[in-house]
């Protein structure tokens, strides 16, 4: 599966162990960066991930900053996308069951990388469960729709 990852300077450290992980599994990480732990704007790579989710360049996508709550609150701007921020593998599971999440964001400085390991595989191999969570999901995409 190709993941697009992206980071700002606080989830730098964990991206870059979260892409080793993906090519190790045999996943196809795309780097959108931040490419340093210089101090970056976590914006401009939110929004890099979400378009290339919502373009299909990528099936998923991985966000990681400081906490996760900027990434997931700048991908969530975008109609289609679905980002979930998971600090543990139950809620990343729930994410793809439930709410069919493409996107996952994690705090670089709330979790280690073994945990974060745990999550992404989660988040990886759990697929949508459809049925009536399918039409709930269509209730949430309408509403980026309306505003």
């Amino acid at each position: 599966m190709k993941i697009a990852l992206g980071s700002d300077h606080a989830g730098f450290e964990l991206k870059e162990k979260i892409k080793k992980f993906l090519a190790e599994a045999g996943h196809e990480p795309l780097d959108l960066g931040c490419f340093s732990p210089e101090s970056v704007d976590y914006p401009v790579y939110g929004v890099k991930v979400a378009k290339s989710v919502l373009s299909g360049e990528a099936e998923r996508g991985i966000l990681v900053c400081g906490t996760g709550l900027g990434m997931s609150m700048v991908a969530n701007r975008f109609s289609g996308i679905r980002a979930a921020l998971c600090h543990e593998p139950f809620s990343a599971r729930m994410s793809r069951l439930h709410n069919d999440a493409n996107i996952l964001a994690l705090g670089g400085r709330i979790i280690g990388d073994v945990l974060a390991f745990e999550i992404v595989k989660v988040f990886l191999e759990t697929p949508f469960e459809g049925g009536r969570h399918a039409r709930r999901v269509k209730q949430i995409d309408s509403l980026t729709k309306e505003a």
